[in-house]
């Protein structure tokens, strides 16, 4: 049965019973204290919890999914049989309208009727419960009512029979799982409870509406009903295993692990990269960076042709995911242009880099020494941008291991001495202002820079209002006499469009808005919807700038943007004056820049 046939197989199954069929969100979750959507609930999750009406939304309580997801613990793994970063979750989800019973016999029903698998290959397991909640005994009963005998039914401690959170806290709950041959390949999540931690300790509170929510692999599923050893056999992979060896004369039995790293990571860096990543220095940058480069180090070790990125890519968008996921074509040229600008800047040191690090072990050997210090890794990493797991997988192979520890305290005093060089506090009489993004040399500049940054935040806002949500900051420079924001977005403006950013942007002016800065925790400036970025940066309790009308006794809250920010920042959008948007450019793959002036104050 091919990936194509277990997708349709599924989403038709739920259909019929009443199912909506919703695509897959975004590799970039709206929680914000996750990197990535890791499983098909996350885009659900405001449904379990109350915030949002399924019915209003979909036309029904129960929906199902095919989702993109993407998991980062076992990258260092990927290269042996069954490790991967992202991935692909069958799920099918119920907000209120069925429980238990119902969740489990689709279960049975999929993999005994549709799948045809017999019962003496199926085990099941259920929570047996512990001090915080109790045992799963209705899970039990049903199963076994379904014919399944206790020998095949495993009575699972929480960290196998329990899932959730997703982030900090959020809906939660025990769970049943699904065992062909020994494999797990299902997961139902019976979420009733909320999860809450407050000074370290979890609470855990039932659910007013109990929801169900499931996630079955398919590149699991997929090697099960293709009778495969391992999920790099299956067609989910194997064009793409053809496509790295094409006619490179190498041990392929020997090198399976580097073929599989190079198929496994540039599969997750090109969906990475179609759902708007950018490599980068900071949290999912600093991941598809680390897949990238990783990538590329072992293609070098087999020597593949350049093209290697091209010729994966085609597979993928053409072939293997063929009309599943149409943003792999339609941005077919960006993704290419960011893989070869990220393999540019690599290679251009990586040789130096290897040789540096030969020199390096060569030394440690002569003194018998068994450990790379932080001082020498930071080297690495500052000069040829090696990533710390590259460095530590780099010196496993040579039986030596990394004070990462050290490398840390490295990192953070380099950052510490940099951020002392440019940074310099707001306010008093005859400043100067450098922070690296805003700059003033006098008190008269530092009013213009002033509303120029809070003009950022406007045009910001706009350019979200206007291009879509996955619009985020990419950087900013701000002088007296104009300002620069970058952003990511894959193609050009349209004239209509930078019109009508404008037009946004200047009517928010003429509101003559509030400006309001409050101090608050970190996690409520996240619930209050604040946009923030490079959160490792951001301190417990941190500053948000919210410009638009406070609630009255009659009408709610208007916010026209909200982030959280430094400053300067006016008191009312009224006192930043017109704002002309000069040109819209690219910068790189992926990032465009807006330059724009002040008109007049008026």
């Amino acid at each position: 049965m091919t990936h194509q046939e277990i997708r349709t197989k599924f989403l038709k199954f739920f259909e019929e019973r009443g199912h909506k069929i919703v695509p897959s969100s975004s590799l970039l979750p709206d929680d914000p204290s996750v990197l990535f959507t890791t499983a098909g609930m996350q885009q659900f999750k405001k449904y379990y919890t109350g915030e949002a009406d399924a019915m209003k939304d979909f036309g029904s309580l129960n929906t199902a999914s095919i989702q993109k997801s993407m998991r980062t613990s076992d990258i260092d793994e990927v290269g042996d049989d069954s490790h991967l970063t992202f991935f692909e979750m069958l799920g099918n989800f119920s907000f209120g309208q069925y429980w238990k019973k119902e969740a489990i016999q689709y279960g049975y029903d999929f993999i005994v009727k549709e799948l045809k698998m017999s019962l003496d290959r199926i085990t099941v397991s259920i929570f047996k419960g512990d001090s915080e909640t109790p045992e799963d005994r209705e899970s039990l009963d049903i199963w076994k009512s379904l014919g399944i005998p206790d020998a095949q039914i495993i009575l699972g401690e929480r960290k196998d029979n329990f899932w959730g959170p997703t982030g900090n806290k959020g809906p939660c709950g025990p769970t049943t799982e699904i065992y062909i041959d020994g494999i797990e390949i299902w997961n139902i999540v019976f979420n009733e409870y909320f999860c809450d931690e407050e000074n370290g300790k979890k609470h855990f509170v039932p659910l007013a509406t109990k929801g169900i929510d499931t996630g079955m692999g398919l590149e699991r599923l997929a090697m099960i009903m293709q009778g495969k050893t391992n999920i790099f056999e299956t067609d989910l992979f194997t064009p793409i295993i053809t496509e790295v060896r094409g006619k490179n004369l190498y041990d392929y039995e020997k090198n399976k692990p580097s073929e599989r790293i190079i198929a496994d990571h540039l599969r997750a860096g090109i969906f990475l990269i179609s759902d708007g990543v950018l490599p980068s220095n900071t949290e999912q940058g600093y991941i598809l960076r680390r897949l990238l480069r990783r990538a590329i180090r072992h293609i070098n070790l087999l020597n593949i042709p350049d093209d290697i990125y091209k010729r994966i890519l085609h597979v993928l968008a053409y072939s293997i995911y063929g009309n599943i996921y149409p943003e792999l074509v339609r941005k077919e040229e960006n993704i290419i242009e960011v893989i070869e600008t990220e393999r540019n800047k690599f290679t251009a040191t990586l040789g130096r880099g290897l040789k540096e690090f030969a020199g390096l072990i060569e030394n440690h050997q002569q003194a018998n020494e068994k450990n790379i210090s932080g001082k020498e890794a930071f080297g690495l990493y500052s000069t040829f941008g090696f990533p710390i797991e590259l460095i530590e997988e780099l010196a496993k192979e040579n039986d030596v291991t990394v004070d990462v520890s050290d490398f840390q305290k490295e990192t953070e005093e380099h950052r510490a001495k940099s951020r002392a060089g440019i940074e310099k506090k707001f306010g008093g009489h005859g400043l100067l202002l450098d922070t690296g993004e805003l700059k003033a040399g006098n008190e008269e500049e530092l009013k213009q820079v002033t509303r120029l940054h809070t003009a950022t935040h406007l045009l910001h806002a706009s350019l979200r209002k206007v291009l879509g949500e996955n619009v985020h900051q990419a950087g900013s420079d701000i002088t007296a006499e104009r300002l620069r924001f970058d952003f990511n977005f894959d193609r050009k403006m349209t004239p209509e469009e930078i019109k009508k950013v404008e037009d946004i942007a200047n009517d928010a002016v003429g509101q003559d808005l509030p400006v309001v800065m409050r101090e608050m925790p970190y996690e409520e400036a996240v619930h209050l919807g604040a946009l923030s970025f490079f959160k490792e940066k951001y301190p417990a309790v941190v500053k948000v700038y919210t410009v638009g009308k406070e609630a009255t006794s009659t009408e709610p809250a208007e916010v026209f943007s909200r982030e959280l920010c430094g400053g300067p920042h006016v008191t009312h959008t009224g006192e930043i004056g017109k704002i002309k948007i000069k040109k819209e450019e690219a910068v790189g793959a992926g990032v465009r820049r807006i330059r724009a002036t002040l008109v007049d104050k008026n």
